[in-house]
């Protein structure tokens, strides 16, 4: 399959509102699922709408196909108005959550129902059918019928039959959830090799994090219908734009802080530092949120690869070790305290020192890899 002009896919000030006609009667509210979302998909890029259920994710994807129009703002494919076309109008493929395979059709057939729509040549629909299939690994299984795969080979079926009628938006709306943890490991690689081979341009929803980081060129982090912050997986992993975006895409440690004083730019640090009282020891956080000041609330959000474990007293913050899990490559140490239980990841234990658990131990983090977000 020859790679496609990739275009772009803009939303600009898009909502939807249900209208609740009849609750609205009992005093309930018109429902808000998605609120000025505003973002660019570039041409070629995969973005995955990620957030909790009900945060607005599928519905935009939906507005995107056509499925749903919105109630205000502009969509554009490319340099196209698609904002009240319908699905057939705006060139895209969605790969849904189910499968939605004909039974009674052979996995060739499948694939090539939407050329057959199309009134292509039937030696020219084979010729795709078996390339396509070629390129999603089931060259192999031609003839056979769908309730004779896998989960993971119906999967692919279902993005074969997407991928064959060459949209220039590719469309995936939790495609994995239905699968085991395997499966959709290795389901993430393919998806992403045939993505990059392509070229296409491809939004993807999911609420899983490790398959928003895995795939992803940018994340769209969502909640309550509004887009919380939009970066890189790298970016919205090490500098969160706020707690809940810290803890949504990782597992992270929050400490209370005081705020003492903002320090002017330096060499070491171009937008300054916040000098930071925890507990009765001081330090300078250099990476903080937009959105810190001096007025308000301020917690230091740590990863629990940047925690370390000292003697009593060395560190931060006090604790004791409740329980160690081993998970080969690491050991996860779970500790006891003031603050909640915190998680230290150990890398590498076999080189480490392991404080066995009811050790009473003290928790030390380098500011350099720290965050400072509003309490």
């Amino acid at each position: 399959m020859a790679k496609k002009s990739s275009v772009s896919v803009t939303l600009e000030g898009v909502s939807k509102i249900f209208r609740n006609v009849r609750s609205r009667r009992a005093g309930r509210p018109d429902i808000i699922a998605v609120h000025d979302a505003n973002f660019t998909v570039k041409p070629g890029e995969l973005v995955t709408l990620l957030g909790p259920s009900g945060c607005g994710k599928t519905t935009t994807l939906r507005m995107i196909a056509g499925f749903e129009l919105p109630s205000s703002g502009k969509i554009r494919i490319g340099e196209e108005d698609v904002t009240m076309l319908p699905p057939n109008a705006r060139d895209t493929a969605t790969v849904f959550q189910s499968y939605g395979l004909f039974p009674h059709l052979s996995v060739a057939e499948n694939v090539a129902y939407g050329l057959k729509l199309r009134r292509l040549p039937k030696a020219e629909i084979e010729s795709k059918v078996r390339e396509t299939l070629d390129m999603v690994g089931l060259g192999d299984l031609y003839d056979r019928a769908p309730g004779r795969l896998s989960g993971g080979q119906q999967q692919r079926v279902a993005l074969a039959r997407s991928l064959i009628v060459e949209p220039s938006v590719l469309l995936l709306d939790e495609p994995l959830s239905n699968l085991d943890a395997l499966l959709r490991e290795q389901m993430r690689v393919e998806i992403r090799r045939i993505q990059k081979s392509l070229g296409i341009t491809a939004v993807y929803v999911t609420h899983d994090r490790v398959e928003a980081m895995s795939l992803s060129d940018q994340v769209i982090v969502m909640k309550d219908g509004e887009i919380q912050q939009i970066g890189s997986p790298q970016e919205i992993y090490e500098d969160p734009a706020s707690k809940f975006v810290a803890g949504f895409v990782g597992k992270a440690a929050f400490f209370p802080v005081d705020l003492c004083e903002k320090l002017p730019a330096s060499p070491e640090s171009r937008n300054g530092a916040w000098r930071c009282r925890l507990g009765n020891k001081s330090l300078d956080i250099s990476r903080f949120a937009a959105d810190v000041e001096m007025s308000g609330k301020a917690v230091i959000m740590a990863r629990p690869e940047s925690l370390r474990i000292a003697e009593p007293g060395a560190g931060f913050v006090d604790g004791t070790i409740r329980l160690n899990v081993y998970l080969g490559h690491s050991i996860e140490t779970y500790v006891e305290t003031a603050h909640g239980e915190i998680l230290i990841q150990i890398d590498d234990p076999a080189s480490r020192k392991i404080f066995p658990e009811d050790t009473k131990i003290s928790i030390n983090f380098a500011a350099g890899r720290v965050r400072l977000l509003r309490g």
